[in-house]
């Protein structure tokens, strides 16, 4: 007998996989509708691909190699080819788009959910299977491909009752970064690796924050569990220019760098309520001997990223409207609104590396989505431009885009941190040219659904309470389980969902089971019942409302009648439909 106990098998569950019950897969199944919805509105149709594919077709482009098969799971047939499970839905989409692409409309615009494996190291919000919902146009070069998927990247937000100013999907370009790196000399094939390295280092910058990507811009960074990720090895030079495009274009550095300088100038509230309230104040600051001081020459240069201090016709497009991204900046316990716009944001990039083609030619690029998403109504608040989006896949070659969620949430330290990105993708031209040896341009959006779960829950915007389980005929006597399955059956054919109960034990041990399936109710026969041709109902949702009431009171005894009664066998479908009717279920 000890031996039989010391060789039992221990049930447990591998690190970086999840078990889902049933509360979390109806909510999810009901999130993925309404995701599935945006997407066909957008002119998407399904498409599916099997969990395992040729390991050469869904090639090296994992951001995390620092595994064994480089990221991917991976075993050898039976004719000793390799096979992977996939570890994204972009890759098997390219090979299934190139094996029918003769039969395939073009452009090719298609959806599809399903798992994805990464061979990782596991982690906090790092799983080794984990949900993606996929969007992609195969077939157009076009940036109003792009811009389509950052307007439905929102408007799925939008749908999944997100607030507005809670969301923003955050865009940039590839292109735009390899030209910084190409003009600060990375750009030949000799740096192809590190080059590789600084994309997966600036890709973990809302991770990491700004310090954490610099250790893997220089030499490594040594993680919380001890393991150290080698870095870029740049120069301090090389780090700053890469620092500073990042942060010249991102809203929020702007911000912390104009609360900087407010503190460090010589004006005084009244000043700093002139310069953002009142124009005529602000040119007079402008012209006047305050502008010899070096922090506020720097101010009113970064004050030129926002609508506010600019003149229509001659930096800004438009005024300020709704849709523009609002920023808050505080100053001796006053907050001014600055507003983002994403042309100035693209005026103001121009200037860094302007002899750089490739960095030119990417922020055309994002010009132009620019034009398209505002055209038809997408401020900065929901589509905006910015730098610091990377994306580690290495396929990416133009536009990246990214869905950042901004409301607070608490870190393990108490600290309020932004969610951060529930999703991405961007364009990978050269992904289905791979198998056809002529290009064919494609761009792509991918929800990770359990994040995007997880701050639905947070928000209150899906229901995490399990659904209501059967009803459940309960069985009196054993003899006679051909008539309560004729019971059930009845149940079913009239659309309800109901369950014979197929347990050992007696009344007590069969409530228990109704109970913990969340019945809403009960069905009884026994020999009295049976006798006079009825049936009990018992409502286990007023049984329980009852233990909270006084005997005494009136709403006990109306509720008692409505806990359990008879009707006859032939109104069983009558009374249980007015029972669920009754918890509108």
């Amino acid at each position: 007998m000890a031996d039989a106990k010391s060789n039992k098998l221990k049930a447990r569950l591998p690190r970086g996989l999840a078990d889902r019950g049933p509360a979390e897969i109806a909510a999810t199944r009901q999130m993925m509708e309404t995701i599935r919805k945006v997407y066909e509105l957008y002119g998407f149709e399904p498409v599916e691909t099997p969990a395992i594919e040729y390991t050469d077709a869904l090639g090296k482009f994992l951001p995390d190699q620092d595994r064994p098969n480089e990221g991917v799971f991976s075993f050898q047939d039976d004719d000793e080819q390799w096979l992977s499970l996939r570890y994204d839905l972009t890759a098997p989409l390219a090979r299934y788009v190139a094996e029918n692409f003769d039969t395939l409309p073009k452009p090719y615009r298609s959806y599809r959910a399903g798992y994805v494996y990464r061979n990782e190291k596991p982690g906090p919000g790092r799983f080794r299977q984990f949900m993606q919902f996929d969007a992609d146009t195969v077939g157009s070069a076009s940036m109003a491909a792009d811009a389509e998927i950052c307007m439905m990247a929102a408007d799925t937000m939008k749908k999944l009752r997100i607030p507005r100013g809670s969301y923003v999907v955050k865009v940039s370009n590839r292109k735009v970064l390899d030209g910084v790196l190409e003009a600060i000399g990375l750009g030949d094939e000799e740096n192809a690796g590190r080059r590789l390295t600084i994309l997966r280092a600036l890709d973990k910058l809302d991770r990491l924050g700004m310090e954490g990507v610099r250790s893997l811009l220089g030499k490594g960074r040594l993680d919380e569990s001890k393991d150290f990720t080698k870095g870029a090895e740049l120069s301090d030079r090389e780090i700053e220019e890469i620092v500073h495009f990042i942060l010249s274009g991102d809203q929020q550095a702007a911000r912390n760098k104009i609360e900087t300088l407010l503190r460090a100038s010589p004006l005084d509230a009244k000043q700093v309520r002139a310069l953002f309230w009142n124009k005529k104040a602000r040119e007079k600051m402008q012209q006047g001997p305050q502008l010899k001081d070096q922090d506020i020459q720097q101010l009113f240069d970064i004050l030129t990223l926002f609508p506010n201090f600019q003149e229509p016709g001659v930096g800004l497009r438009r005024e300020v409207w709704r849709d523009d991204l609002p920023i808050d900046v505080q100053f001796e316990n006053n907050r001014y609104k600055v507003y983002a716009d994403n042309f100035l944001t693209l005026k103001h990039l121009r200037r860094i590396f302007p002899l750089s083609k490739t960095y030119q030619a990417g922020l055309d690029e994002l010009e132009q989505i620019a034009t398209l998403t505002e055209a038809a109504g997408y401020g900065s608040g929901r589509i905006l431009i910015n730098p610091s989006v990377v994306r580690g896949l290495e396929y990416y070659t133009g536009p990246v885009y990214e869905v950042e969620l901004t409301f607070p949430v608490s870190s393990d330290d108490g600290k309020p941190v932004r969610f951060g990105s529930v999703g991405g993708g961007g364009r990978y031209d050269g992904l289905v040219s791979r198998f056809r040896g002529e290009p064919v341009p494609a761009t792509g959006f991918s929800i990770g659904v359990s994040r995007l779960f997880a701050a639905l829950a947070h928000l209150g915007k899906v229901e995490t309470k399990a659904e209501p389980g059967p009803v459940i005929v309960t069985v009196f006597d054993k003899d006679r389980v051909a008539d309560y399955q004729r019971m059930v059956s009845t149940l079913r054919q009239a659309g309800i969902r109901a369950e014979l109960y197929l347990g050992s034990g007696k009344f007590g041990p069969q409530m228990k089971y109704a109970d913990r399936r969340r019945s809403p109710c009960v069905v009884i026969q026994g020999s009295d019942e049976k006798q006079k041709g009825e049936v009990q109902i018992k409502d286990l949702i007023v049984g329980a409302e009852l233990a909270g009431l006084s005997k005494q009171r009136d709403d006990y005894l109306r509720k008692q009648a409505e806990a359990q009664f008879a009707v006859p066998e032939e109104k069983l479908v009558e009374a249980v439909r007015e029972v669920l009717a009754r918890h509108k279920l």
